[in-house]
């Protein structure tokens, strides 16, 4: 059974109420969710915005890359999420391969994640490129947000890990990205690890809100890998993330407390039995 959501706020989260948070300056707190009970907490908790993130190959799948997920895997998550959401909007990454074809098999796989998942939208990495993917998508009513700066599906192309954006033609070139996005009618776009003052002048030039992650405070919202920030996974710790709990320990306390109790024949008792 569901719990409503911890709020003050709307009952329900669109594309309007993500734009007049912008609009009257209230700041859009995201968070990643791949799985039911962890997308009912962030909802009950008063989350504005779940991305089902391709970052599951990674937290979830074990995978080195963001590469291997595949379109089903993403809707098969997407759905366990979804069934989760009382307020939040719930947008799914389009994943690598799932648009790069041609703007026909994205615009058709976008559509199939609609469909088949109920979320309120997609989001696609890329800028000017797929500006007209973003144009088809949203004309046939779905709602899209983009993506920029560290692009994880064009690793192997960029080569490391390392900030976008850093130099002037970069700067330059994701404010053009940036700008076509919103022109092909994205309702919002995240930043990924680009220097703060590029963000907070792609932000001002912008109608439609920008969501950061790494890319400093002046973002209008901000997201971050709910592995990260729990304190779950343990193998990557960019300094961008602040870490609100270490459940990893917690897990691993609970099970050899769990491990020894049971070979010490203290569990189940008289009470635990039928």
């Amino acid at each position: 059974m569901k719990t409503a959501a911890v709020t003050s706020g709307p009952k329900k989260v669109t594309t309007k109420v993500i734009g007049l948070m912008k609009e009257k300056g209230h700041r859009i707190a995201c968070l990643t969710a791949y799985d039911f009970l962890t997308a009912r907490f962030l909802d009950q908790a008063g989350i504005d915005l779940v991305l089902v993130g391709d970052s599951l190959a990674n937290v979830f799948q074990g995978q080195e890359t963001t590469l291997p997920v595949t379109l089903d895997e993403m809707i098969y998550h997407a759905k366990s999420v979804i069934r989760a959401i009382d307020r939040a909007m719930v947008i799914v990454d389009m994943p690598f391969m799932s648009y790069q074809v041609n703007d026909e098999e994205g615009f058709r796989n976008a559509g199939r994640v609609m469909k088949e998942t109920g979320a309120g939208g997609v989001k696609f990495e890329g800028g000017e490129r797929i500006s007209n993917l973003v144009h088809m998508t949203v004309r046939a009513g779905i709602p899209v947000m983009g993506h920029l700066g560290l692009t994880p599906q064009s690793i192997h192309q960029f080569g490391s890990y390392t900030p976008r954006g850093s130099t002037p033609a970069e700067a330059r070139q994701l404010l053009k990205d940036a700008k076509a996005l919103e022109e092909a009618g994205a309702f919002g776009i995240v930043l990924e690890k680009i220097p703060a003052a590029v963000a907070k002048k792609i932000s001002k030039s912008l109608t439609i809100p920008t969501i950061g992650i790494g890319a400093g405070p002046y973002c209008n919202g901000q997201i971050l890998v709910v592995a990260d920030m729990l304190g779950l996974y343990e193998d990557f710790h960019p300094r961008f993330v602040r870490q609100y709990a270490n459940l990893a320990e917690v897990i691993r306390k609970s099970v050899r407390d769990y491990v020894k109790d049971v070979k010490d024949e203290k569990f189940p008792t008289e009470k635990e039995s039928y």
